[in-house]
């Protein structure tokens, strides 16, 4: 059967869309608390004469770099963005000015923002301006991407990760303690990609004093997170790498105790102490804490706490995604560590569900990650 307008239209509206979000990911990890955003500006006969993307928090926005990359004056042009043009003064002036200046007569875009500063006004004031626009044209690609930022324009805290890495058996250390390494280096050069993607890192103190770990991301090229340790009375060694290092990456060490002289020793190492109020079981109040941290434009955190840390964060409702690596490994151990500990639930039908799951073998491991599913 001939393919009909309308189709070959829809097929080149999603071909050019793809090519926006390919560059809308280049920004992962460079511009929280924005939104990762590409865009593609393209003739009628094909042509692409402009591609940009949102590369740095503070910088140009995705429409006004691709119009600064033109090859050819963009008038008449459709311009396909992963995101709703921006209609508000915040560090850069708004998109849908810079479309309406450029003479753009068409915008294909992916998402809505759900920021209430935009929320559907870009989209009205580009239409009261005769441009033409369609909307939701991989709508869910485009969301998926901005998971995060949507969550935390919304919510106004960070948007959490769970990862942990255990054997089949569901270990995270055998009975000695020792846990390196659990998993392969095609899978631990995964979790470095997550690290540098997202704002923070957080642990509990317990993994500091059993590890001793930096928290920091070592691929080329990449950012640090921001490394956040929950420790309810200060344990956290002078000694230790955390501690260390603290003048070359942003470190947090949030806290209940009130032992100024200690805040004062870990602040003149370069650390900055949060106080945190505790919960009745004596931890650090986690929903507190990630009030605090949004309000400091923290969008987003990788959790690489040890058992105690993870069931404290399921138990406080902080946790959005869960990423299980599973290495096909068997340690034993009745007194082996396991991901989450705690009390637990009484039974499976109050177990903690996964919803739109994925499986990805990384070397010889598999990567099970999934959202968590929030109860209504």
């Amino acid at each position: 059967m001939a393919e009909t307008g309308r189709e070959r239209n829809r097929l080149n509206d999603e071909k050019y869309m793809r090519m926006a979000l390919e560059l809308a990911l280049r920004g992962r990890g460079w511009v929280s608390p924005n939104p990762v955003v590409g865009a593609v500006i393209v003739r009628d006969d094909g042509r692409v004469i402009a591609e940009g993307y949102h590369e740095r928090y503070g910088e140009l926005h995705a429409e006004r770099n691709a119009l600064r990359h033109c090859m050819e004056p963009p008038a008449g042009a459709t311009m396909y963005v992963t995101l709703e043009p921006c209609c508000h003064h915040g560090r850069q002036p708004p998109c849908t000015d810079a479309i309406l200046e450029a003479g753009i007569r068409r915008v294909v875009v992916g998402s809505g923002d759900p920021n209430p500063l935009v929320a559907g006004k870009g989209i009205r004031i580009l239409r009261d301006h005769g441009v033409e626009v369609t909307e939701g044209v991989l709508k869910d690609e485009c969301d998926a991407v901005n998971e995060i930022f949507f969550h935390y324009i919304q919510t106004g805290t960070p948007y959490v990760v769970m990862k942990y890495a255990m054997t089949l058996d569901g270990k995270i250390a055998a009975f000695t303690g020792k846990s390196q390494w659990i998993t392969g280096e095609e899978a631990r050069a995964h979790v470095h990609a997550i690290r540098g993607n997202l704002f923070g890192i957080m642990a509990g103190v317990g993994t500091v004093l059993a590890d001793d770990p930096l928290l920091t991301c070592r691929l080329p090229g990449a950012r640090n997170p921001v490394r956040i340790i929950c420790d309810t009375s200060l344990r956290t060694p002078m000694t230790s790498k955390i501690v260390q290092t603290a003048f070359e990456v942003p470190t947090i060490i949030a806290t209940a105790s009130e032992d100024e002289e200690a805040v004062r020793g870990y602040e003149q190492k370069g650390c900055r102490v949060l106080q945190v109020s505790k919960t009745e079981s004596g931890s650090i109040d986690l929903r507190e804490l990630m009030k605090k941290l949004g309000s400091e434009k923290i969008d987003s955190i990788l959790l690489e706490g040890g058992g105690t840390l993870n069931w404290s964060a399921l138990e406080s409702g902080i946790v959005n995604r869960v990423m299980a690596y599973v290495s096909p490994k068997l340690l034993g151990g009745r007194d082996a560590k396991t991901p989450v500990e705690g009390q637990g639930v009484t039974a499976p039908p109050f177990a903690f569900h996964l919803e739109n799951t994925t499986v990805t073998r990384l070397g010889e491991d598999f990567l099970i990650e999934g959202r968590l599913r929030k109860e209504k």
